[in-house]
């Protein structure tokens, strides 16, 4: 079965793709929950109508993104944590820290777009993380935790 994306899946593709899934996760899981709809002769022709249209649209988005991905290279952040004697940080960064931190650096970026490398982050030290800025520009940022 083939359907057009609503939104984004992760794992199976961005708004707008027209994707081939099974026939069951299309008519039990993404139709009824409004995550896609289903890629007939006549919604391709709309869709095919909607990105012409969002072309200009999509590139000035790609370059600012690509000025964004640039900036986030050469920037370390600093994360502050609670930490024990030993060293050890009191529970884990998450990426929720990381976006708060990136917030006041001056970039706006969802949580769900960072992906950190590794299990928790339960020490203090330098790490990276993968933060996703436009379908396909990603770009890695370093980081810090410190102690609070």
């Amino acid at each position: 079965m083939e359907v057009i994306l609503k939104q984004d899946i992760k794992g199976l593709g961005f708004k707008d793709d027209k994707v081939k899934v099974a026939n069951g996760y299309g008519r039990n899981f993404l139709l009824p929950k409004g995550m896609a709809v289903l890629a007939t002769a006549s919604m391709i022709k709309m869709h095919a109508e909607t990105m012409k249209q969002r072309a200009y649209k999509d590139q000035k988005l790609r370059e600012e993104a690509q000025a964004s991905a640039q900036k986030l290279s050469q920037l370390t952040i600093q994360v502050g944590a609670k930490v024990g004697e030993s060293g050890k940080i009191f529970g884990s960064v998450t990426n929720i820290q990381i976006a708060e931190a990136l917030l006041k650096a001056g970039f706006t970026i969802e949580r769900k777009h960072i992906d950190i490398q590794g299990d928790g982050i339960k020490q203090t030290g330098t790490y990276t993380a993968k933060v996703r800025l436009y379908r396909d520009i990603t770009t890695e940022i370093t980081f810090e935790v410190v102690s609070e």
